[in-house]
């Protein structure tokens, strides 16, 4: 029964790495239960190639003006921050799936850029196999940007919304 149930779990794990490939995800994580103390927990991932940055030969080009010193002064707080999931106010999926910004298509968003919003109020909506999963506000503030468009598909940790 061992080596059935082994050849079973095998077979499982190459569907879920079809399924991965197939859906063009980056990880799948499953728990499989055999009974009360068994189990088989299962994580499927995989890297995502980064496209190298086209190189351009730098052409001779007249210098450039030295920035302006208004710019110098401004305070390193100030600065946004390059990546927005670095950003103190970003709030992030929780899960892998698909954001929807509106309960239904053609009704307005939950929220806009610069309107309140109080806490546990819904942000937005985040499809995961068939569930929606209302994605709330883990603190009041102003809305700065949304991140995401209505369909688009959102990783784990991927950004969604900036309050401040």
């Amino acid at each position: 029964m061992t080596s059935n149930r082994n050849d079973a779990d095998v077979a499982f794990i190459q569907a879920l790495a079809e399924l991965l490939h197939e859906n063009d995800l980056t990880e799948l994580a499953v728990k499989r239960q055999y009974g009360e103390k068994d189990s088989l927990d299962v994580r499927v991932s995989r890297a995502k190639p980064v496209p190298a940055a086209p190189q351009f030969a730098p052409a001779a080009a007249p210098a450039a003006p030295a920035p302006a010193p208004a710019a110098e002064a401004r305070a390193p707080a100030e600065r946004a921050p390059a990546d927005p999931a670095q950003h103190p106010g970003a709030v992030t999926s929780p899960m892998v799936g698909t954001a929807y910004l509106s309960p239904e298509p053609g009704a307005d968003s939950f929220v806009t850029v610069g309107a309140q919003v109080s806490e546990g109020q819904t942000l937005l909506i985040i499809e995961a196999m068939k569930t929606m999963n209302h994605i709330p506000a883990p603190r009041s503030g102003t809305v700065k940007r949304i991140l995401v468009t209505d369909g688009s598909a959102v990783e784990y940790g991927a950004p969604l919304v900036i309050l401040e």
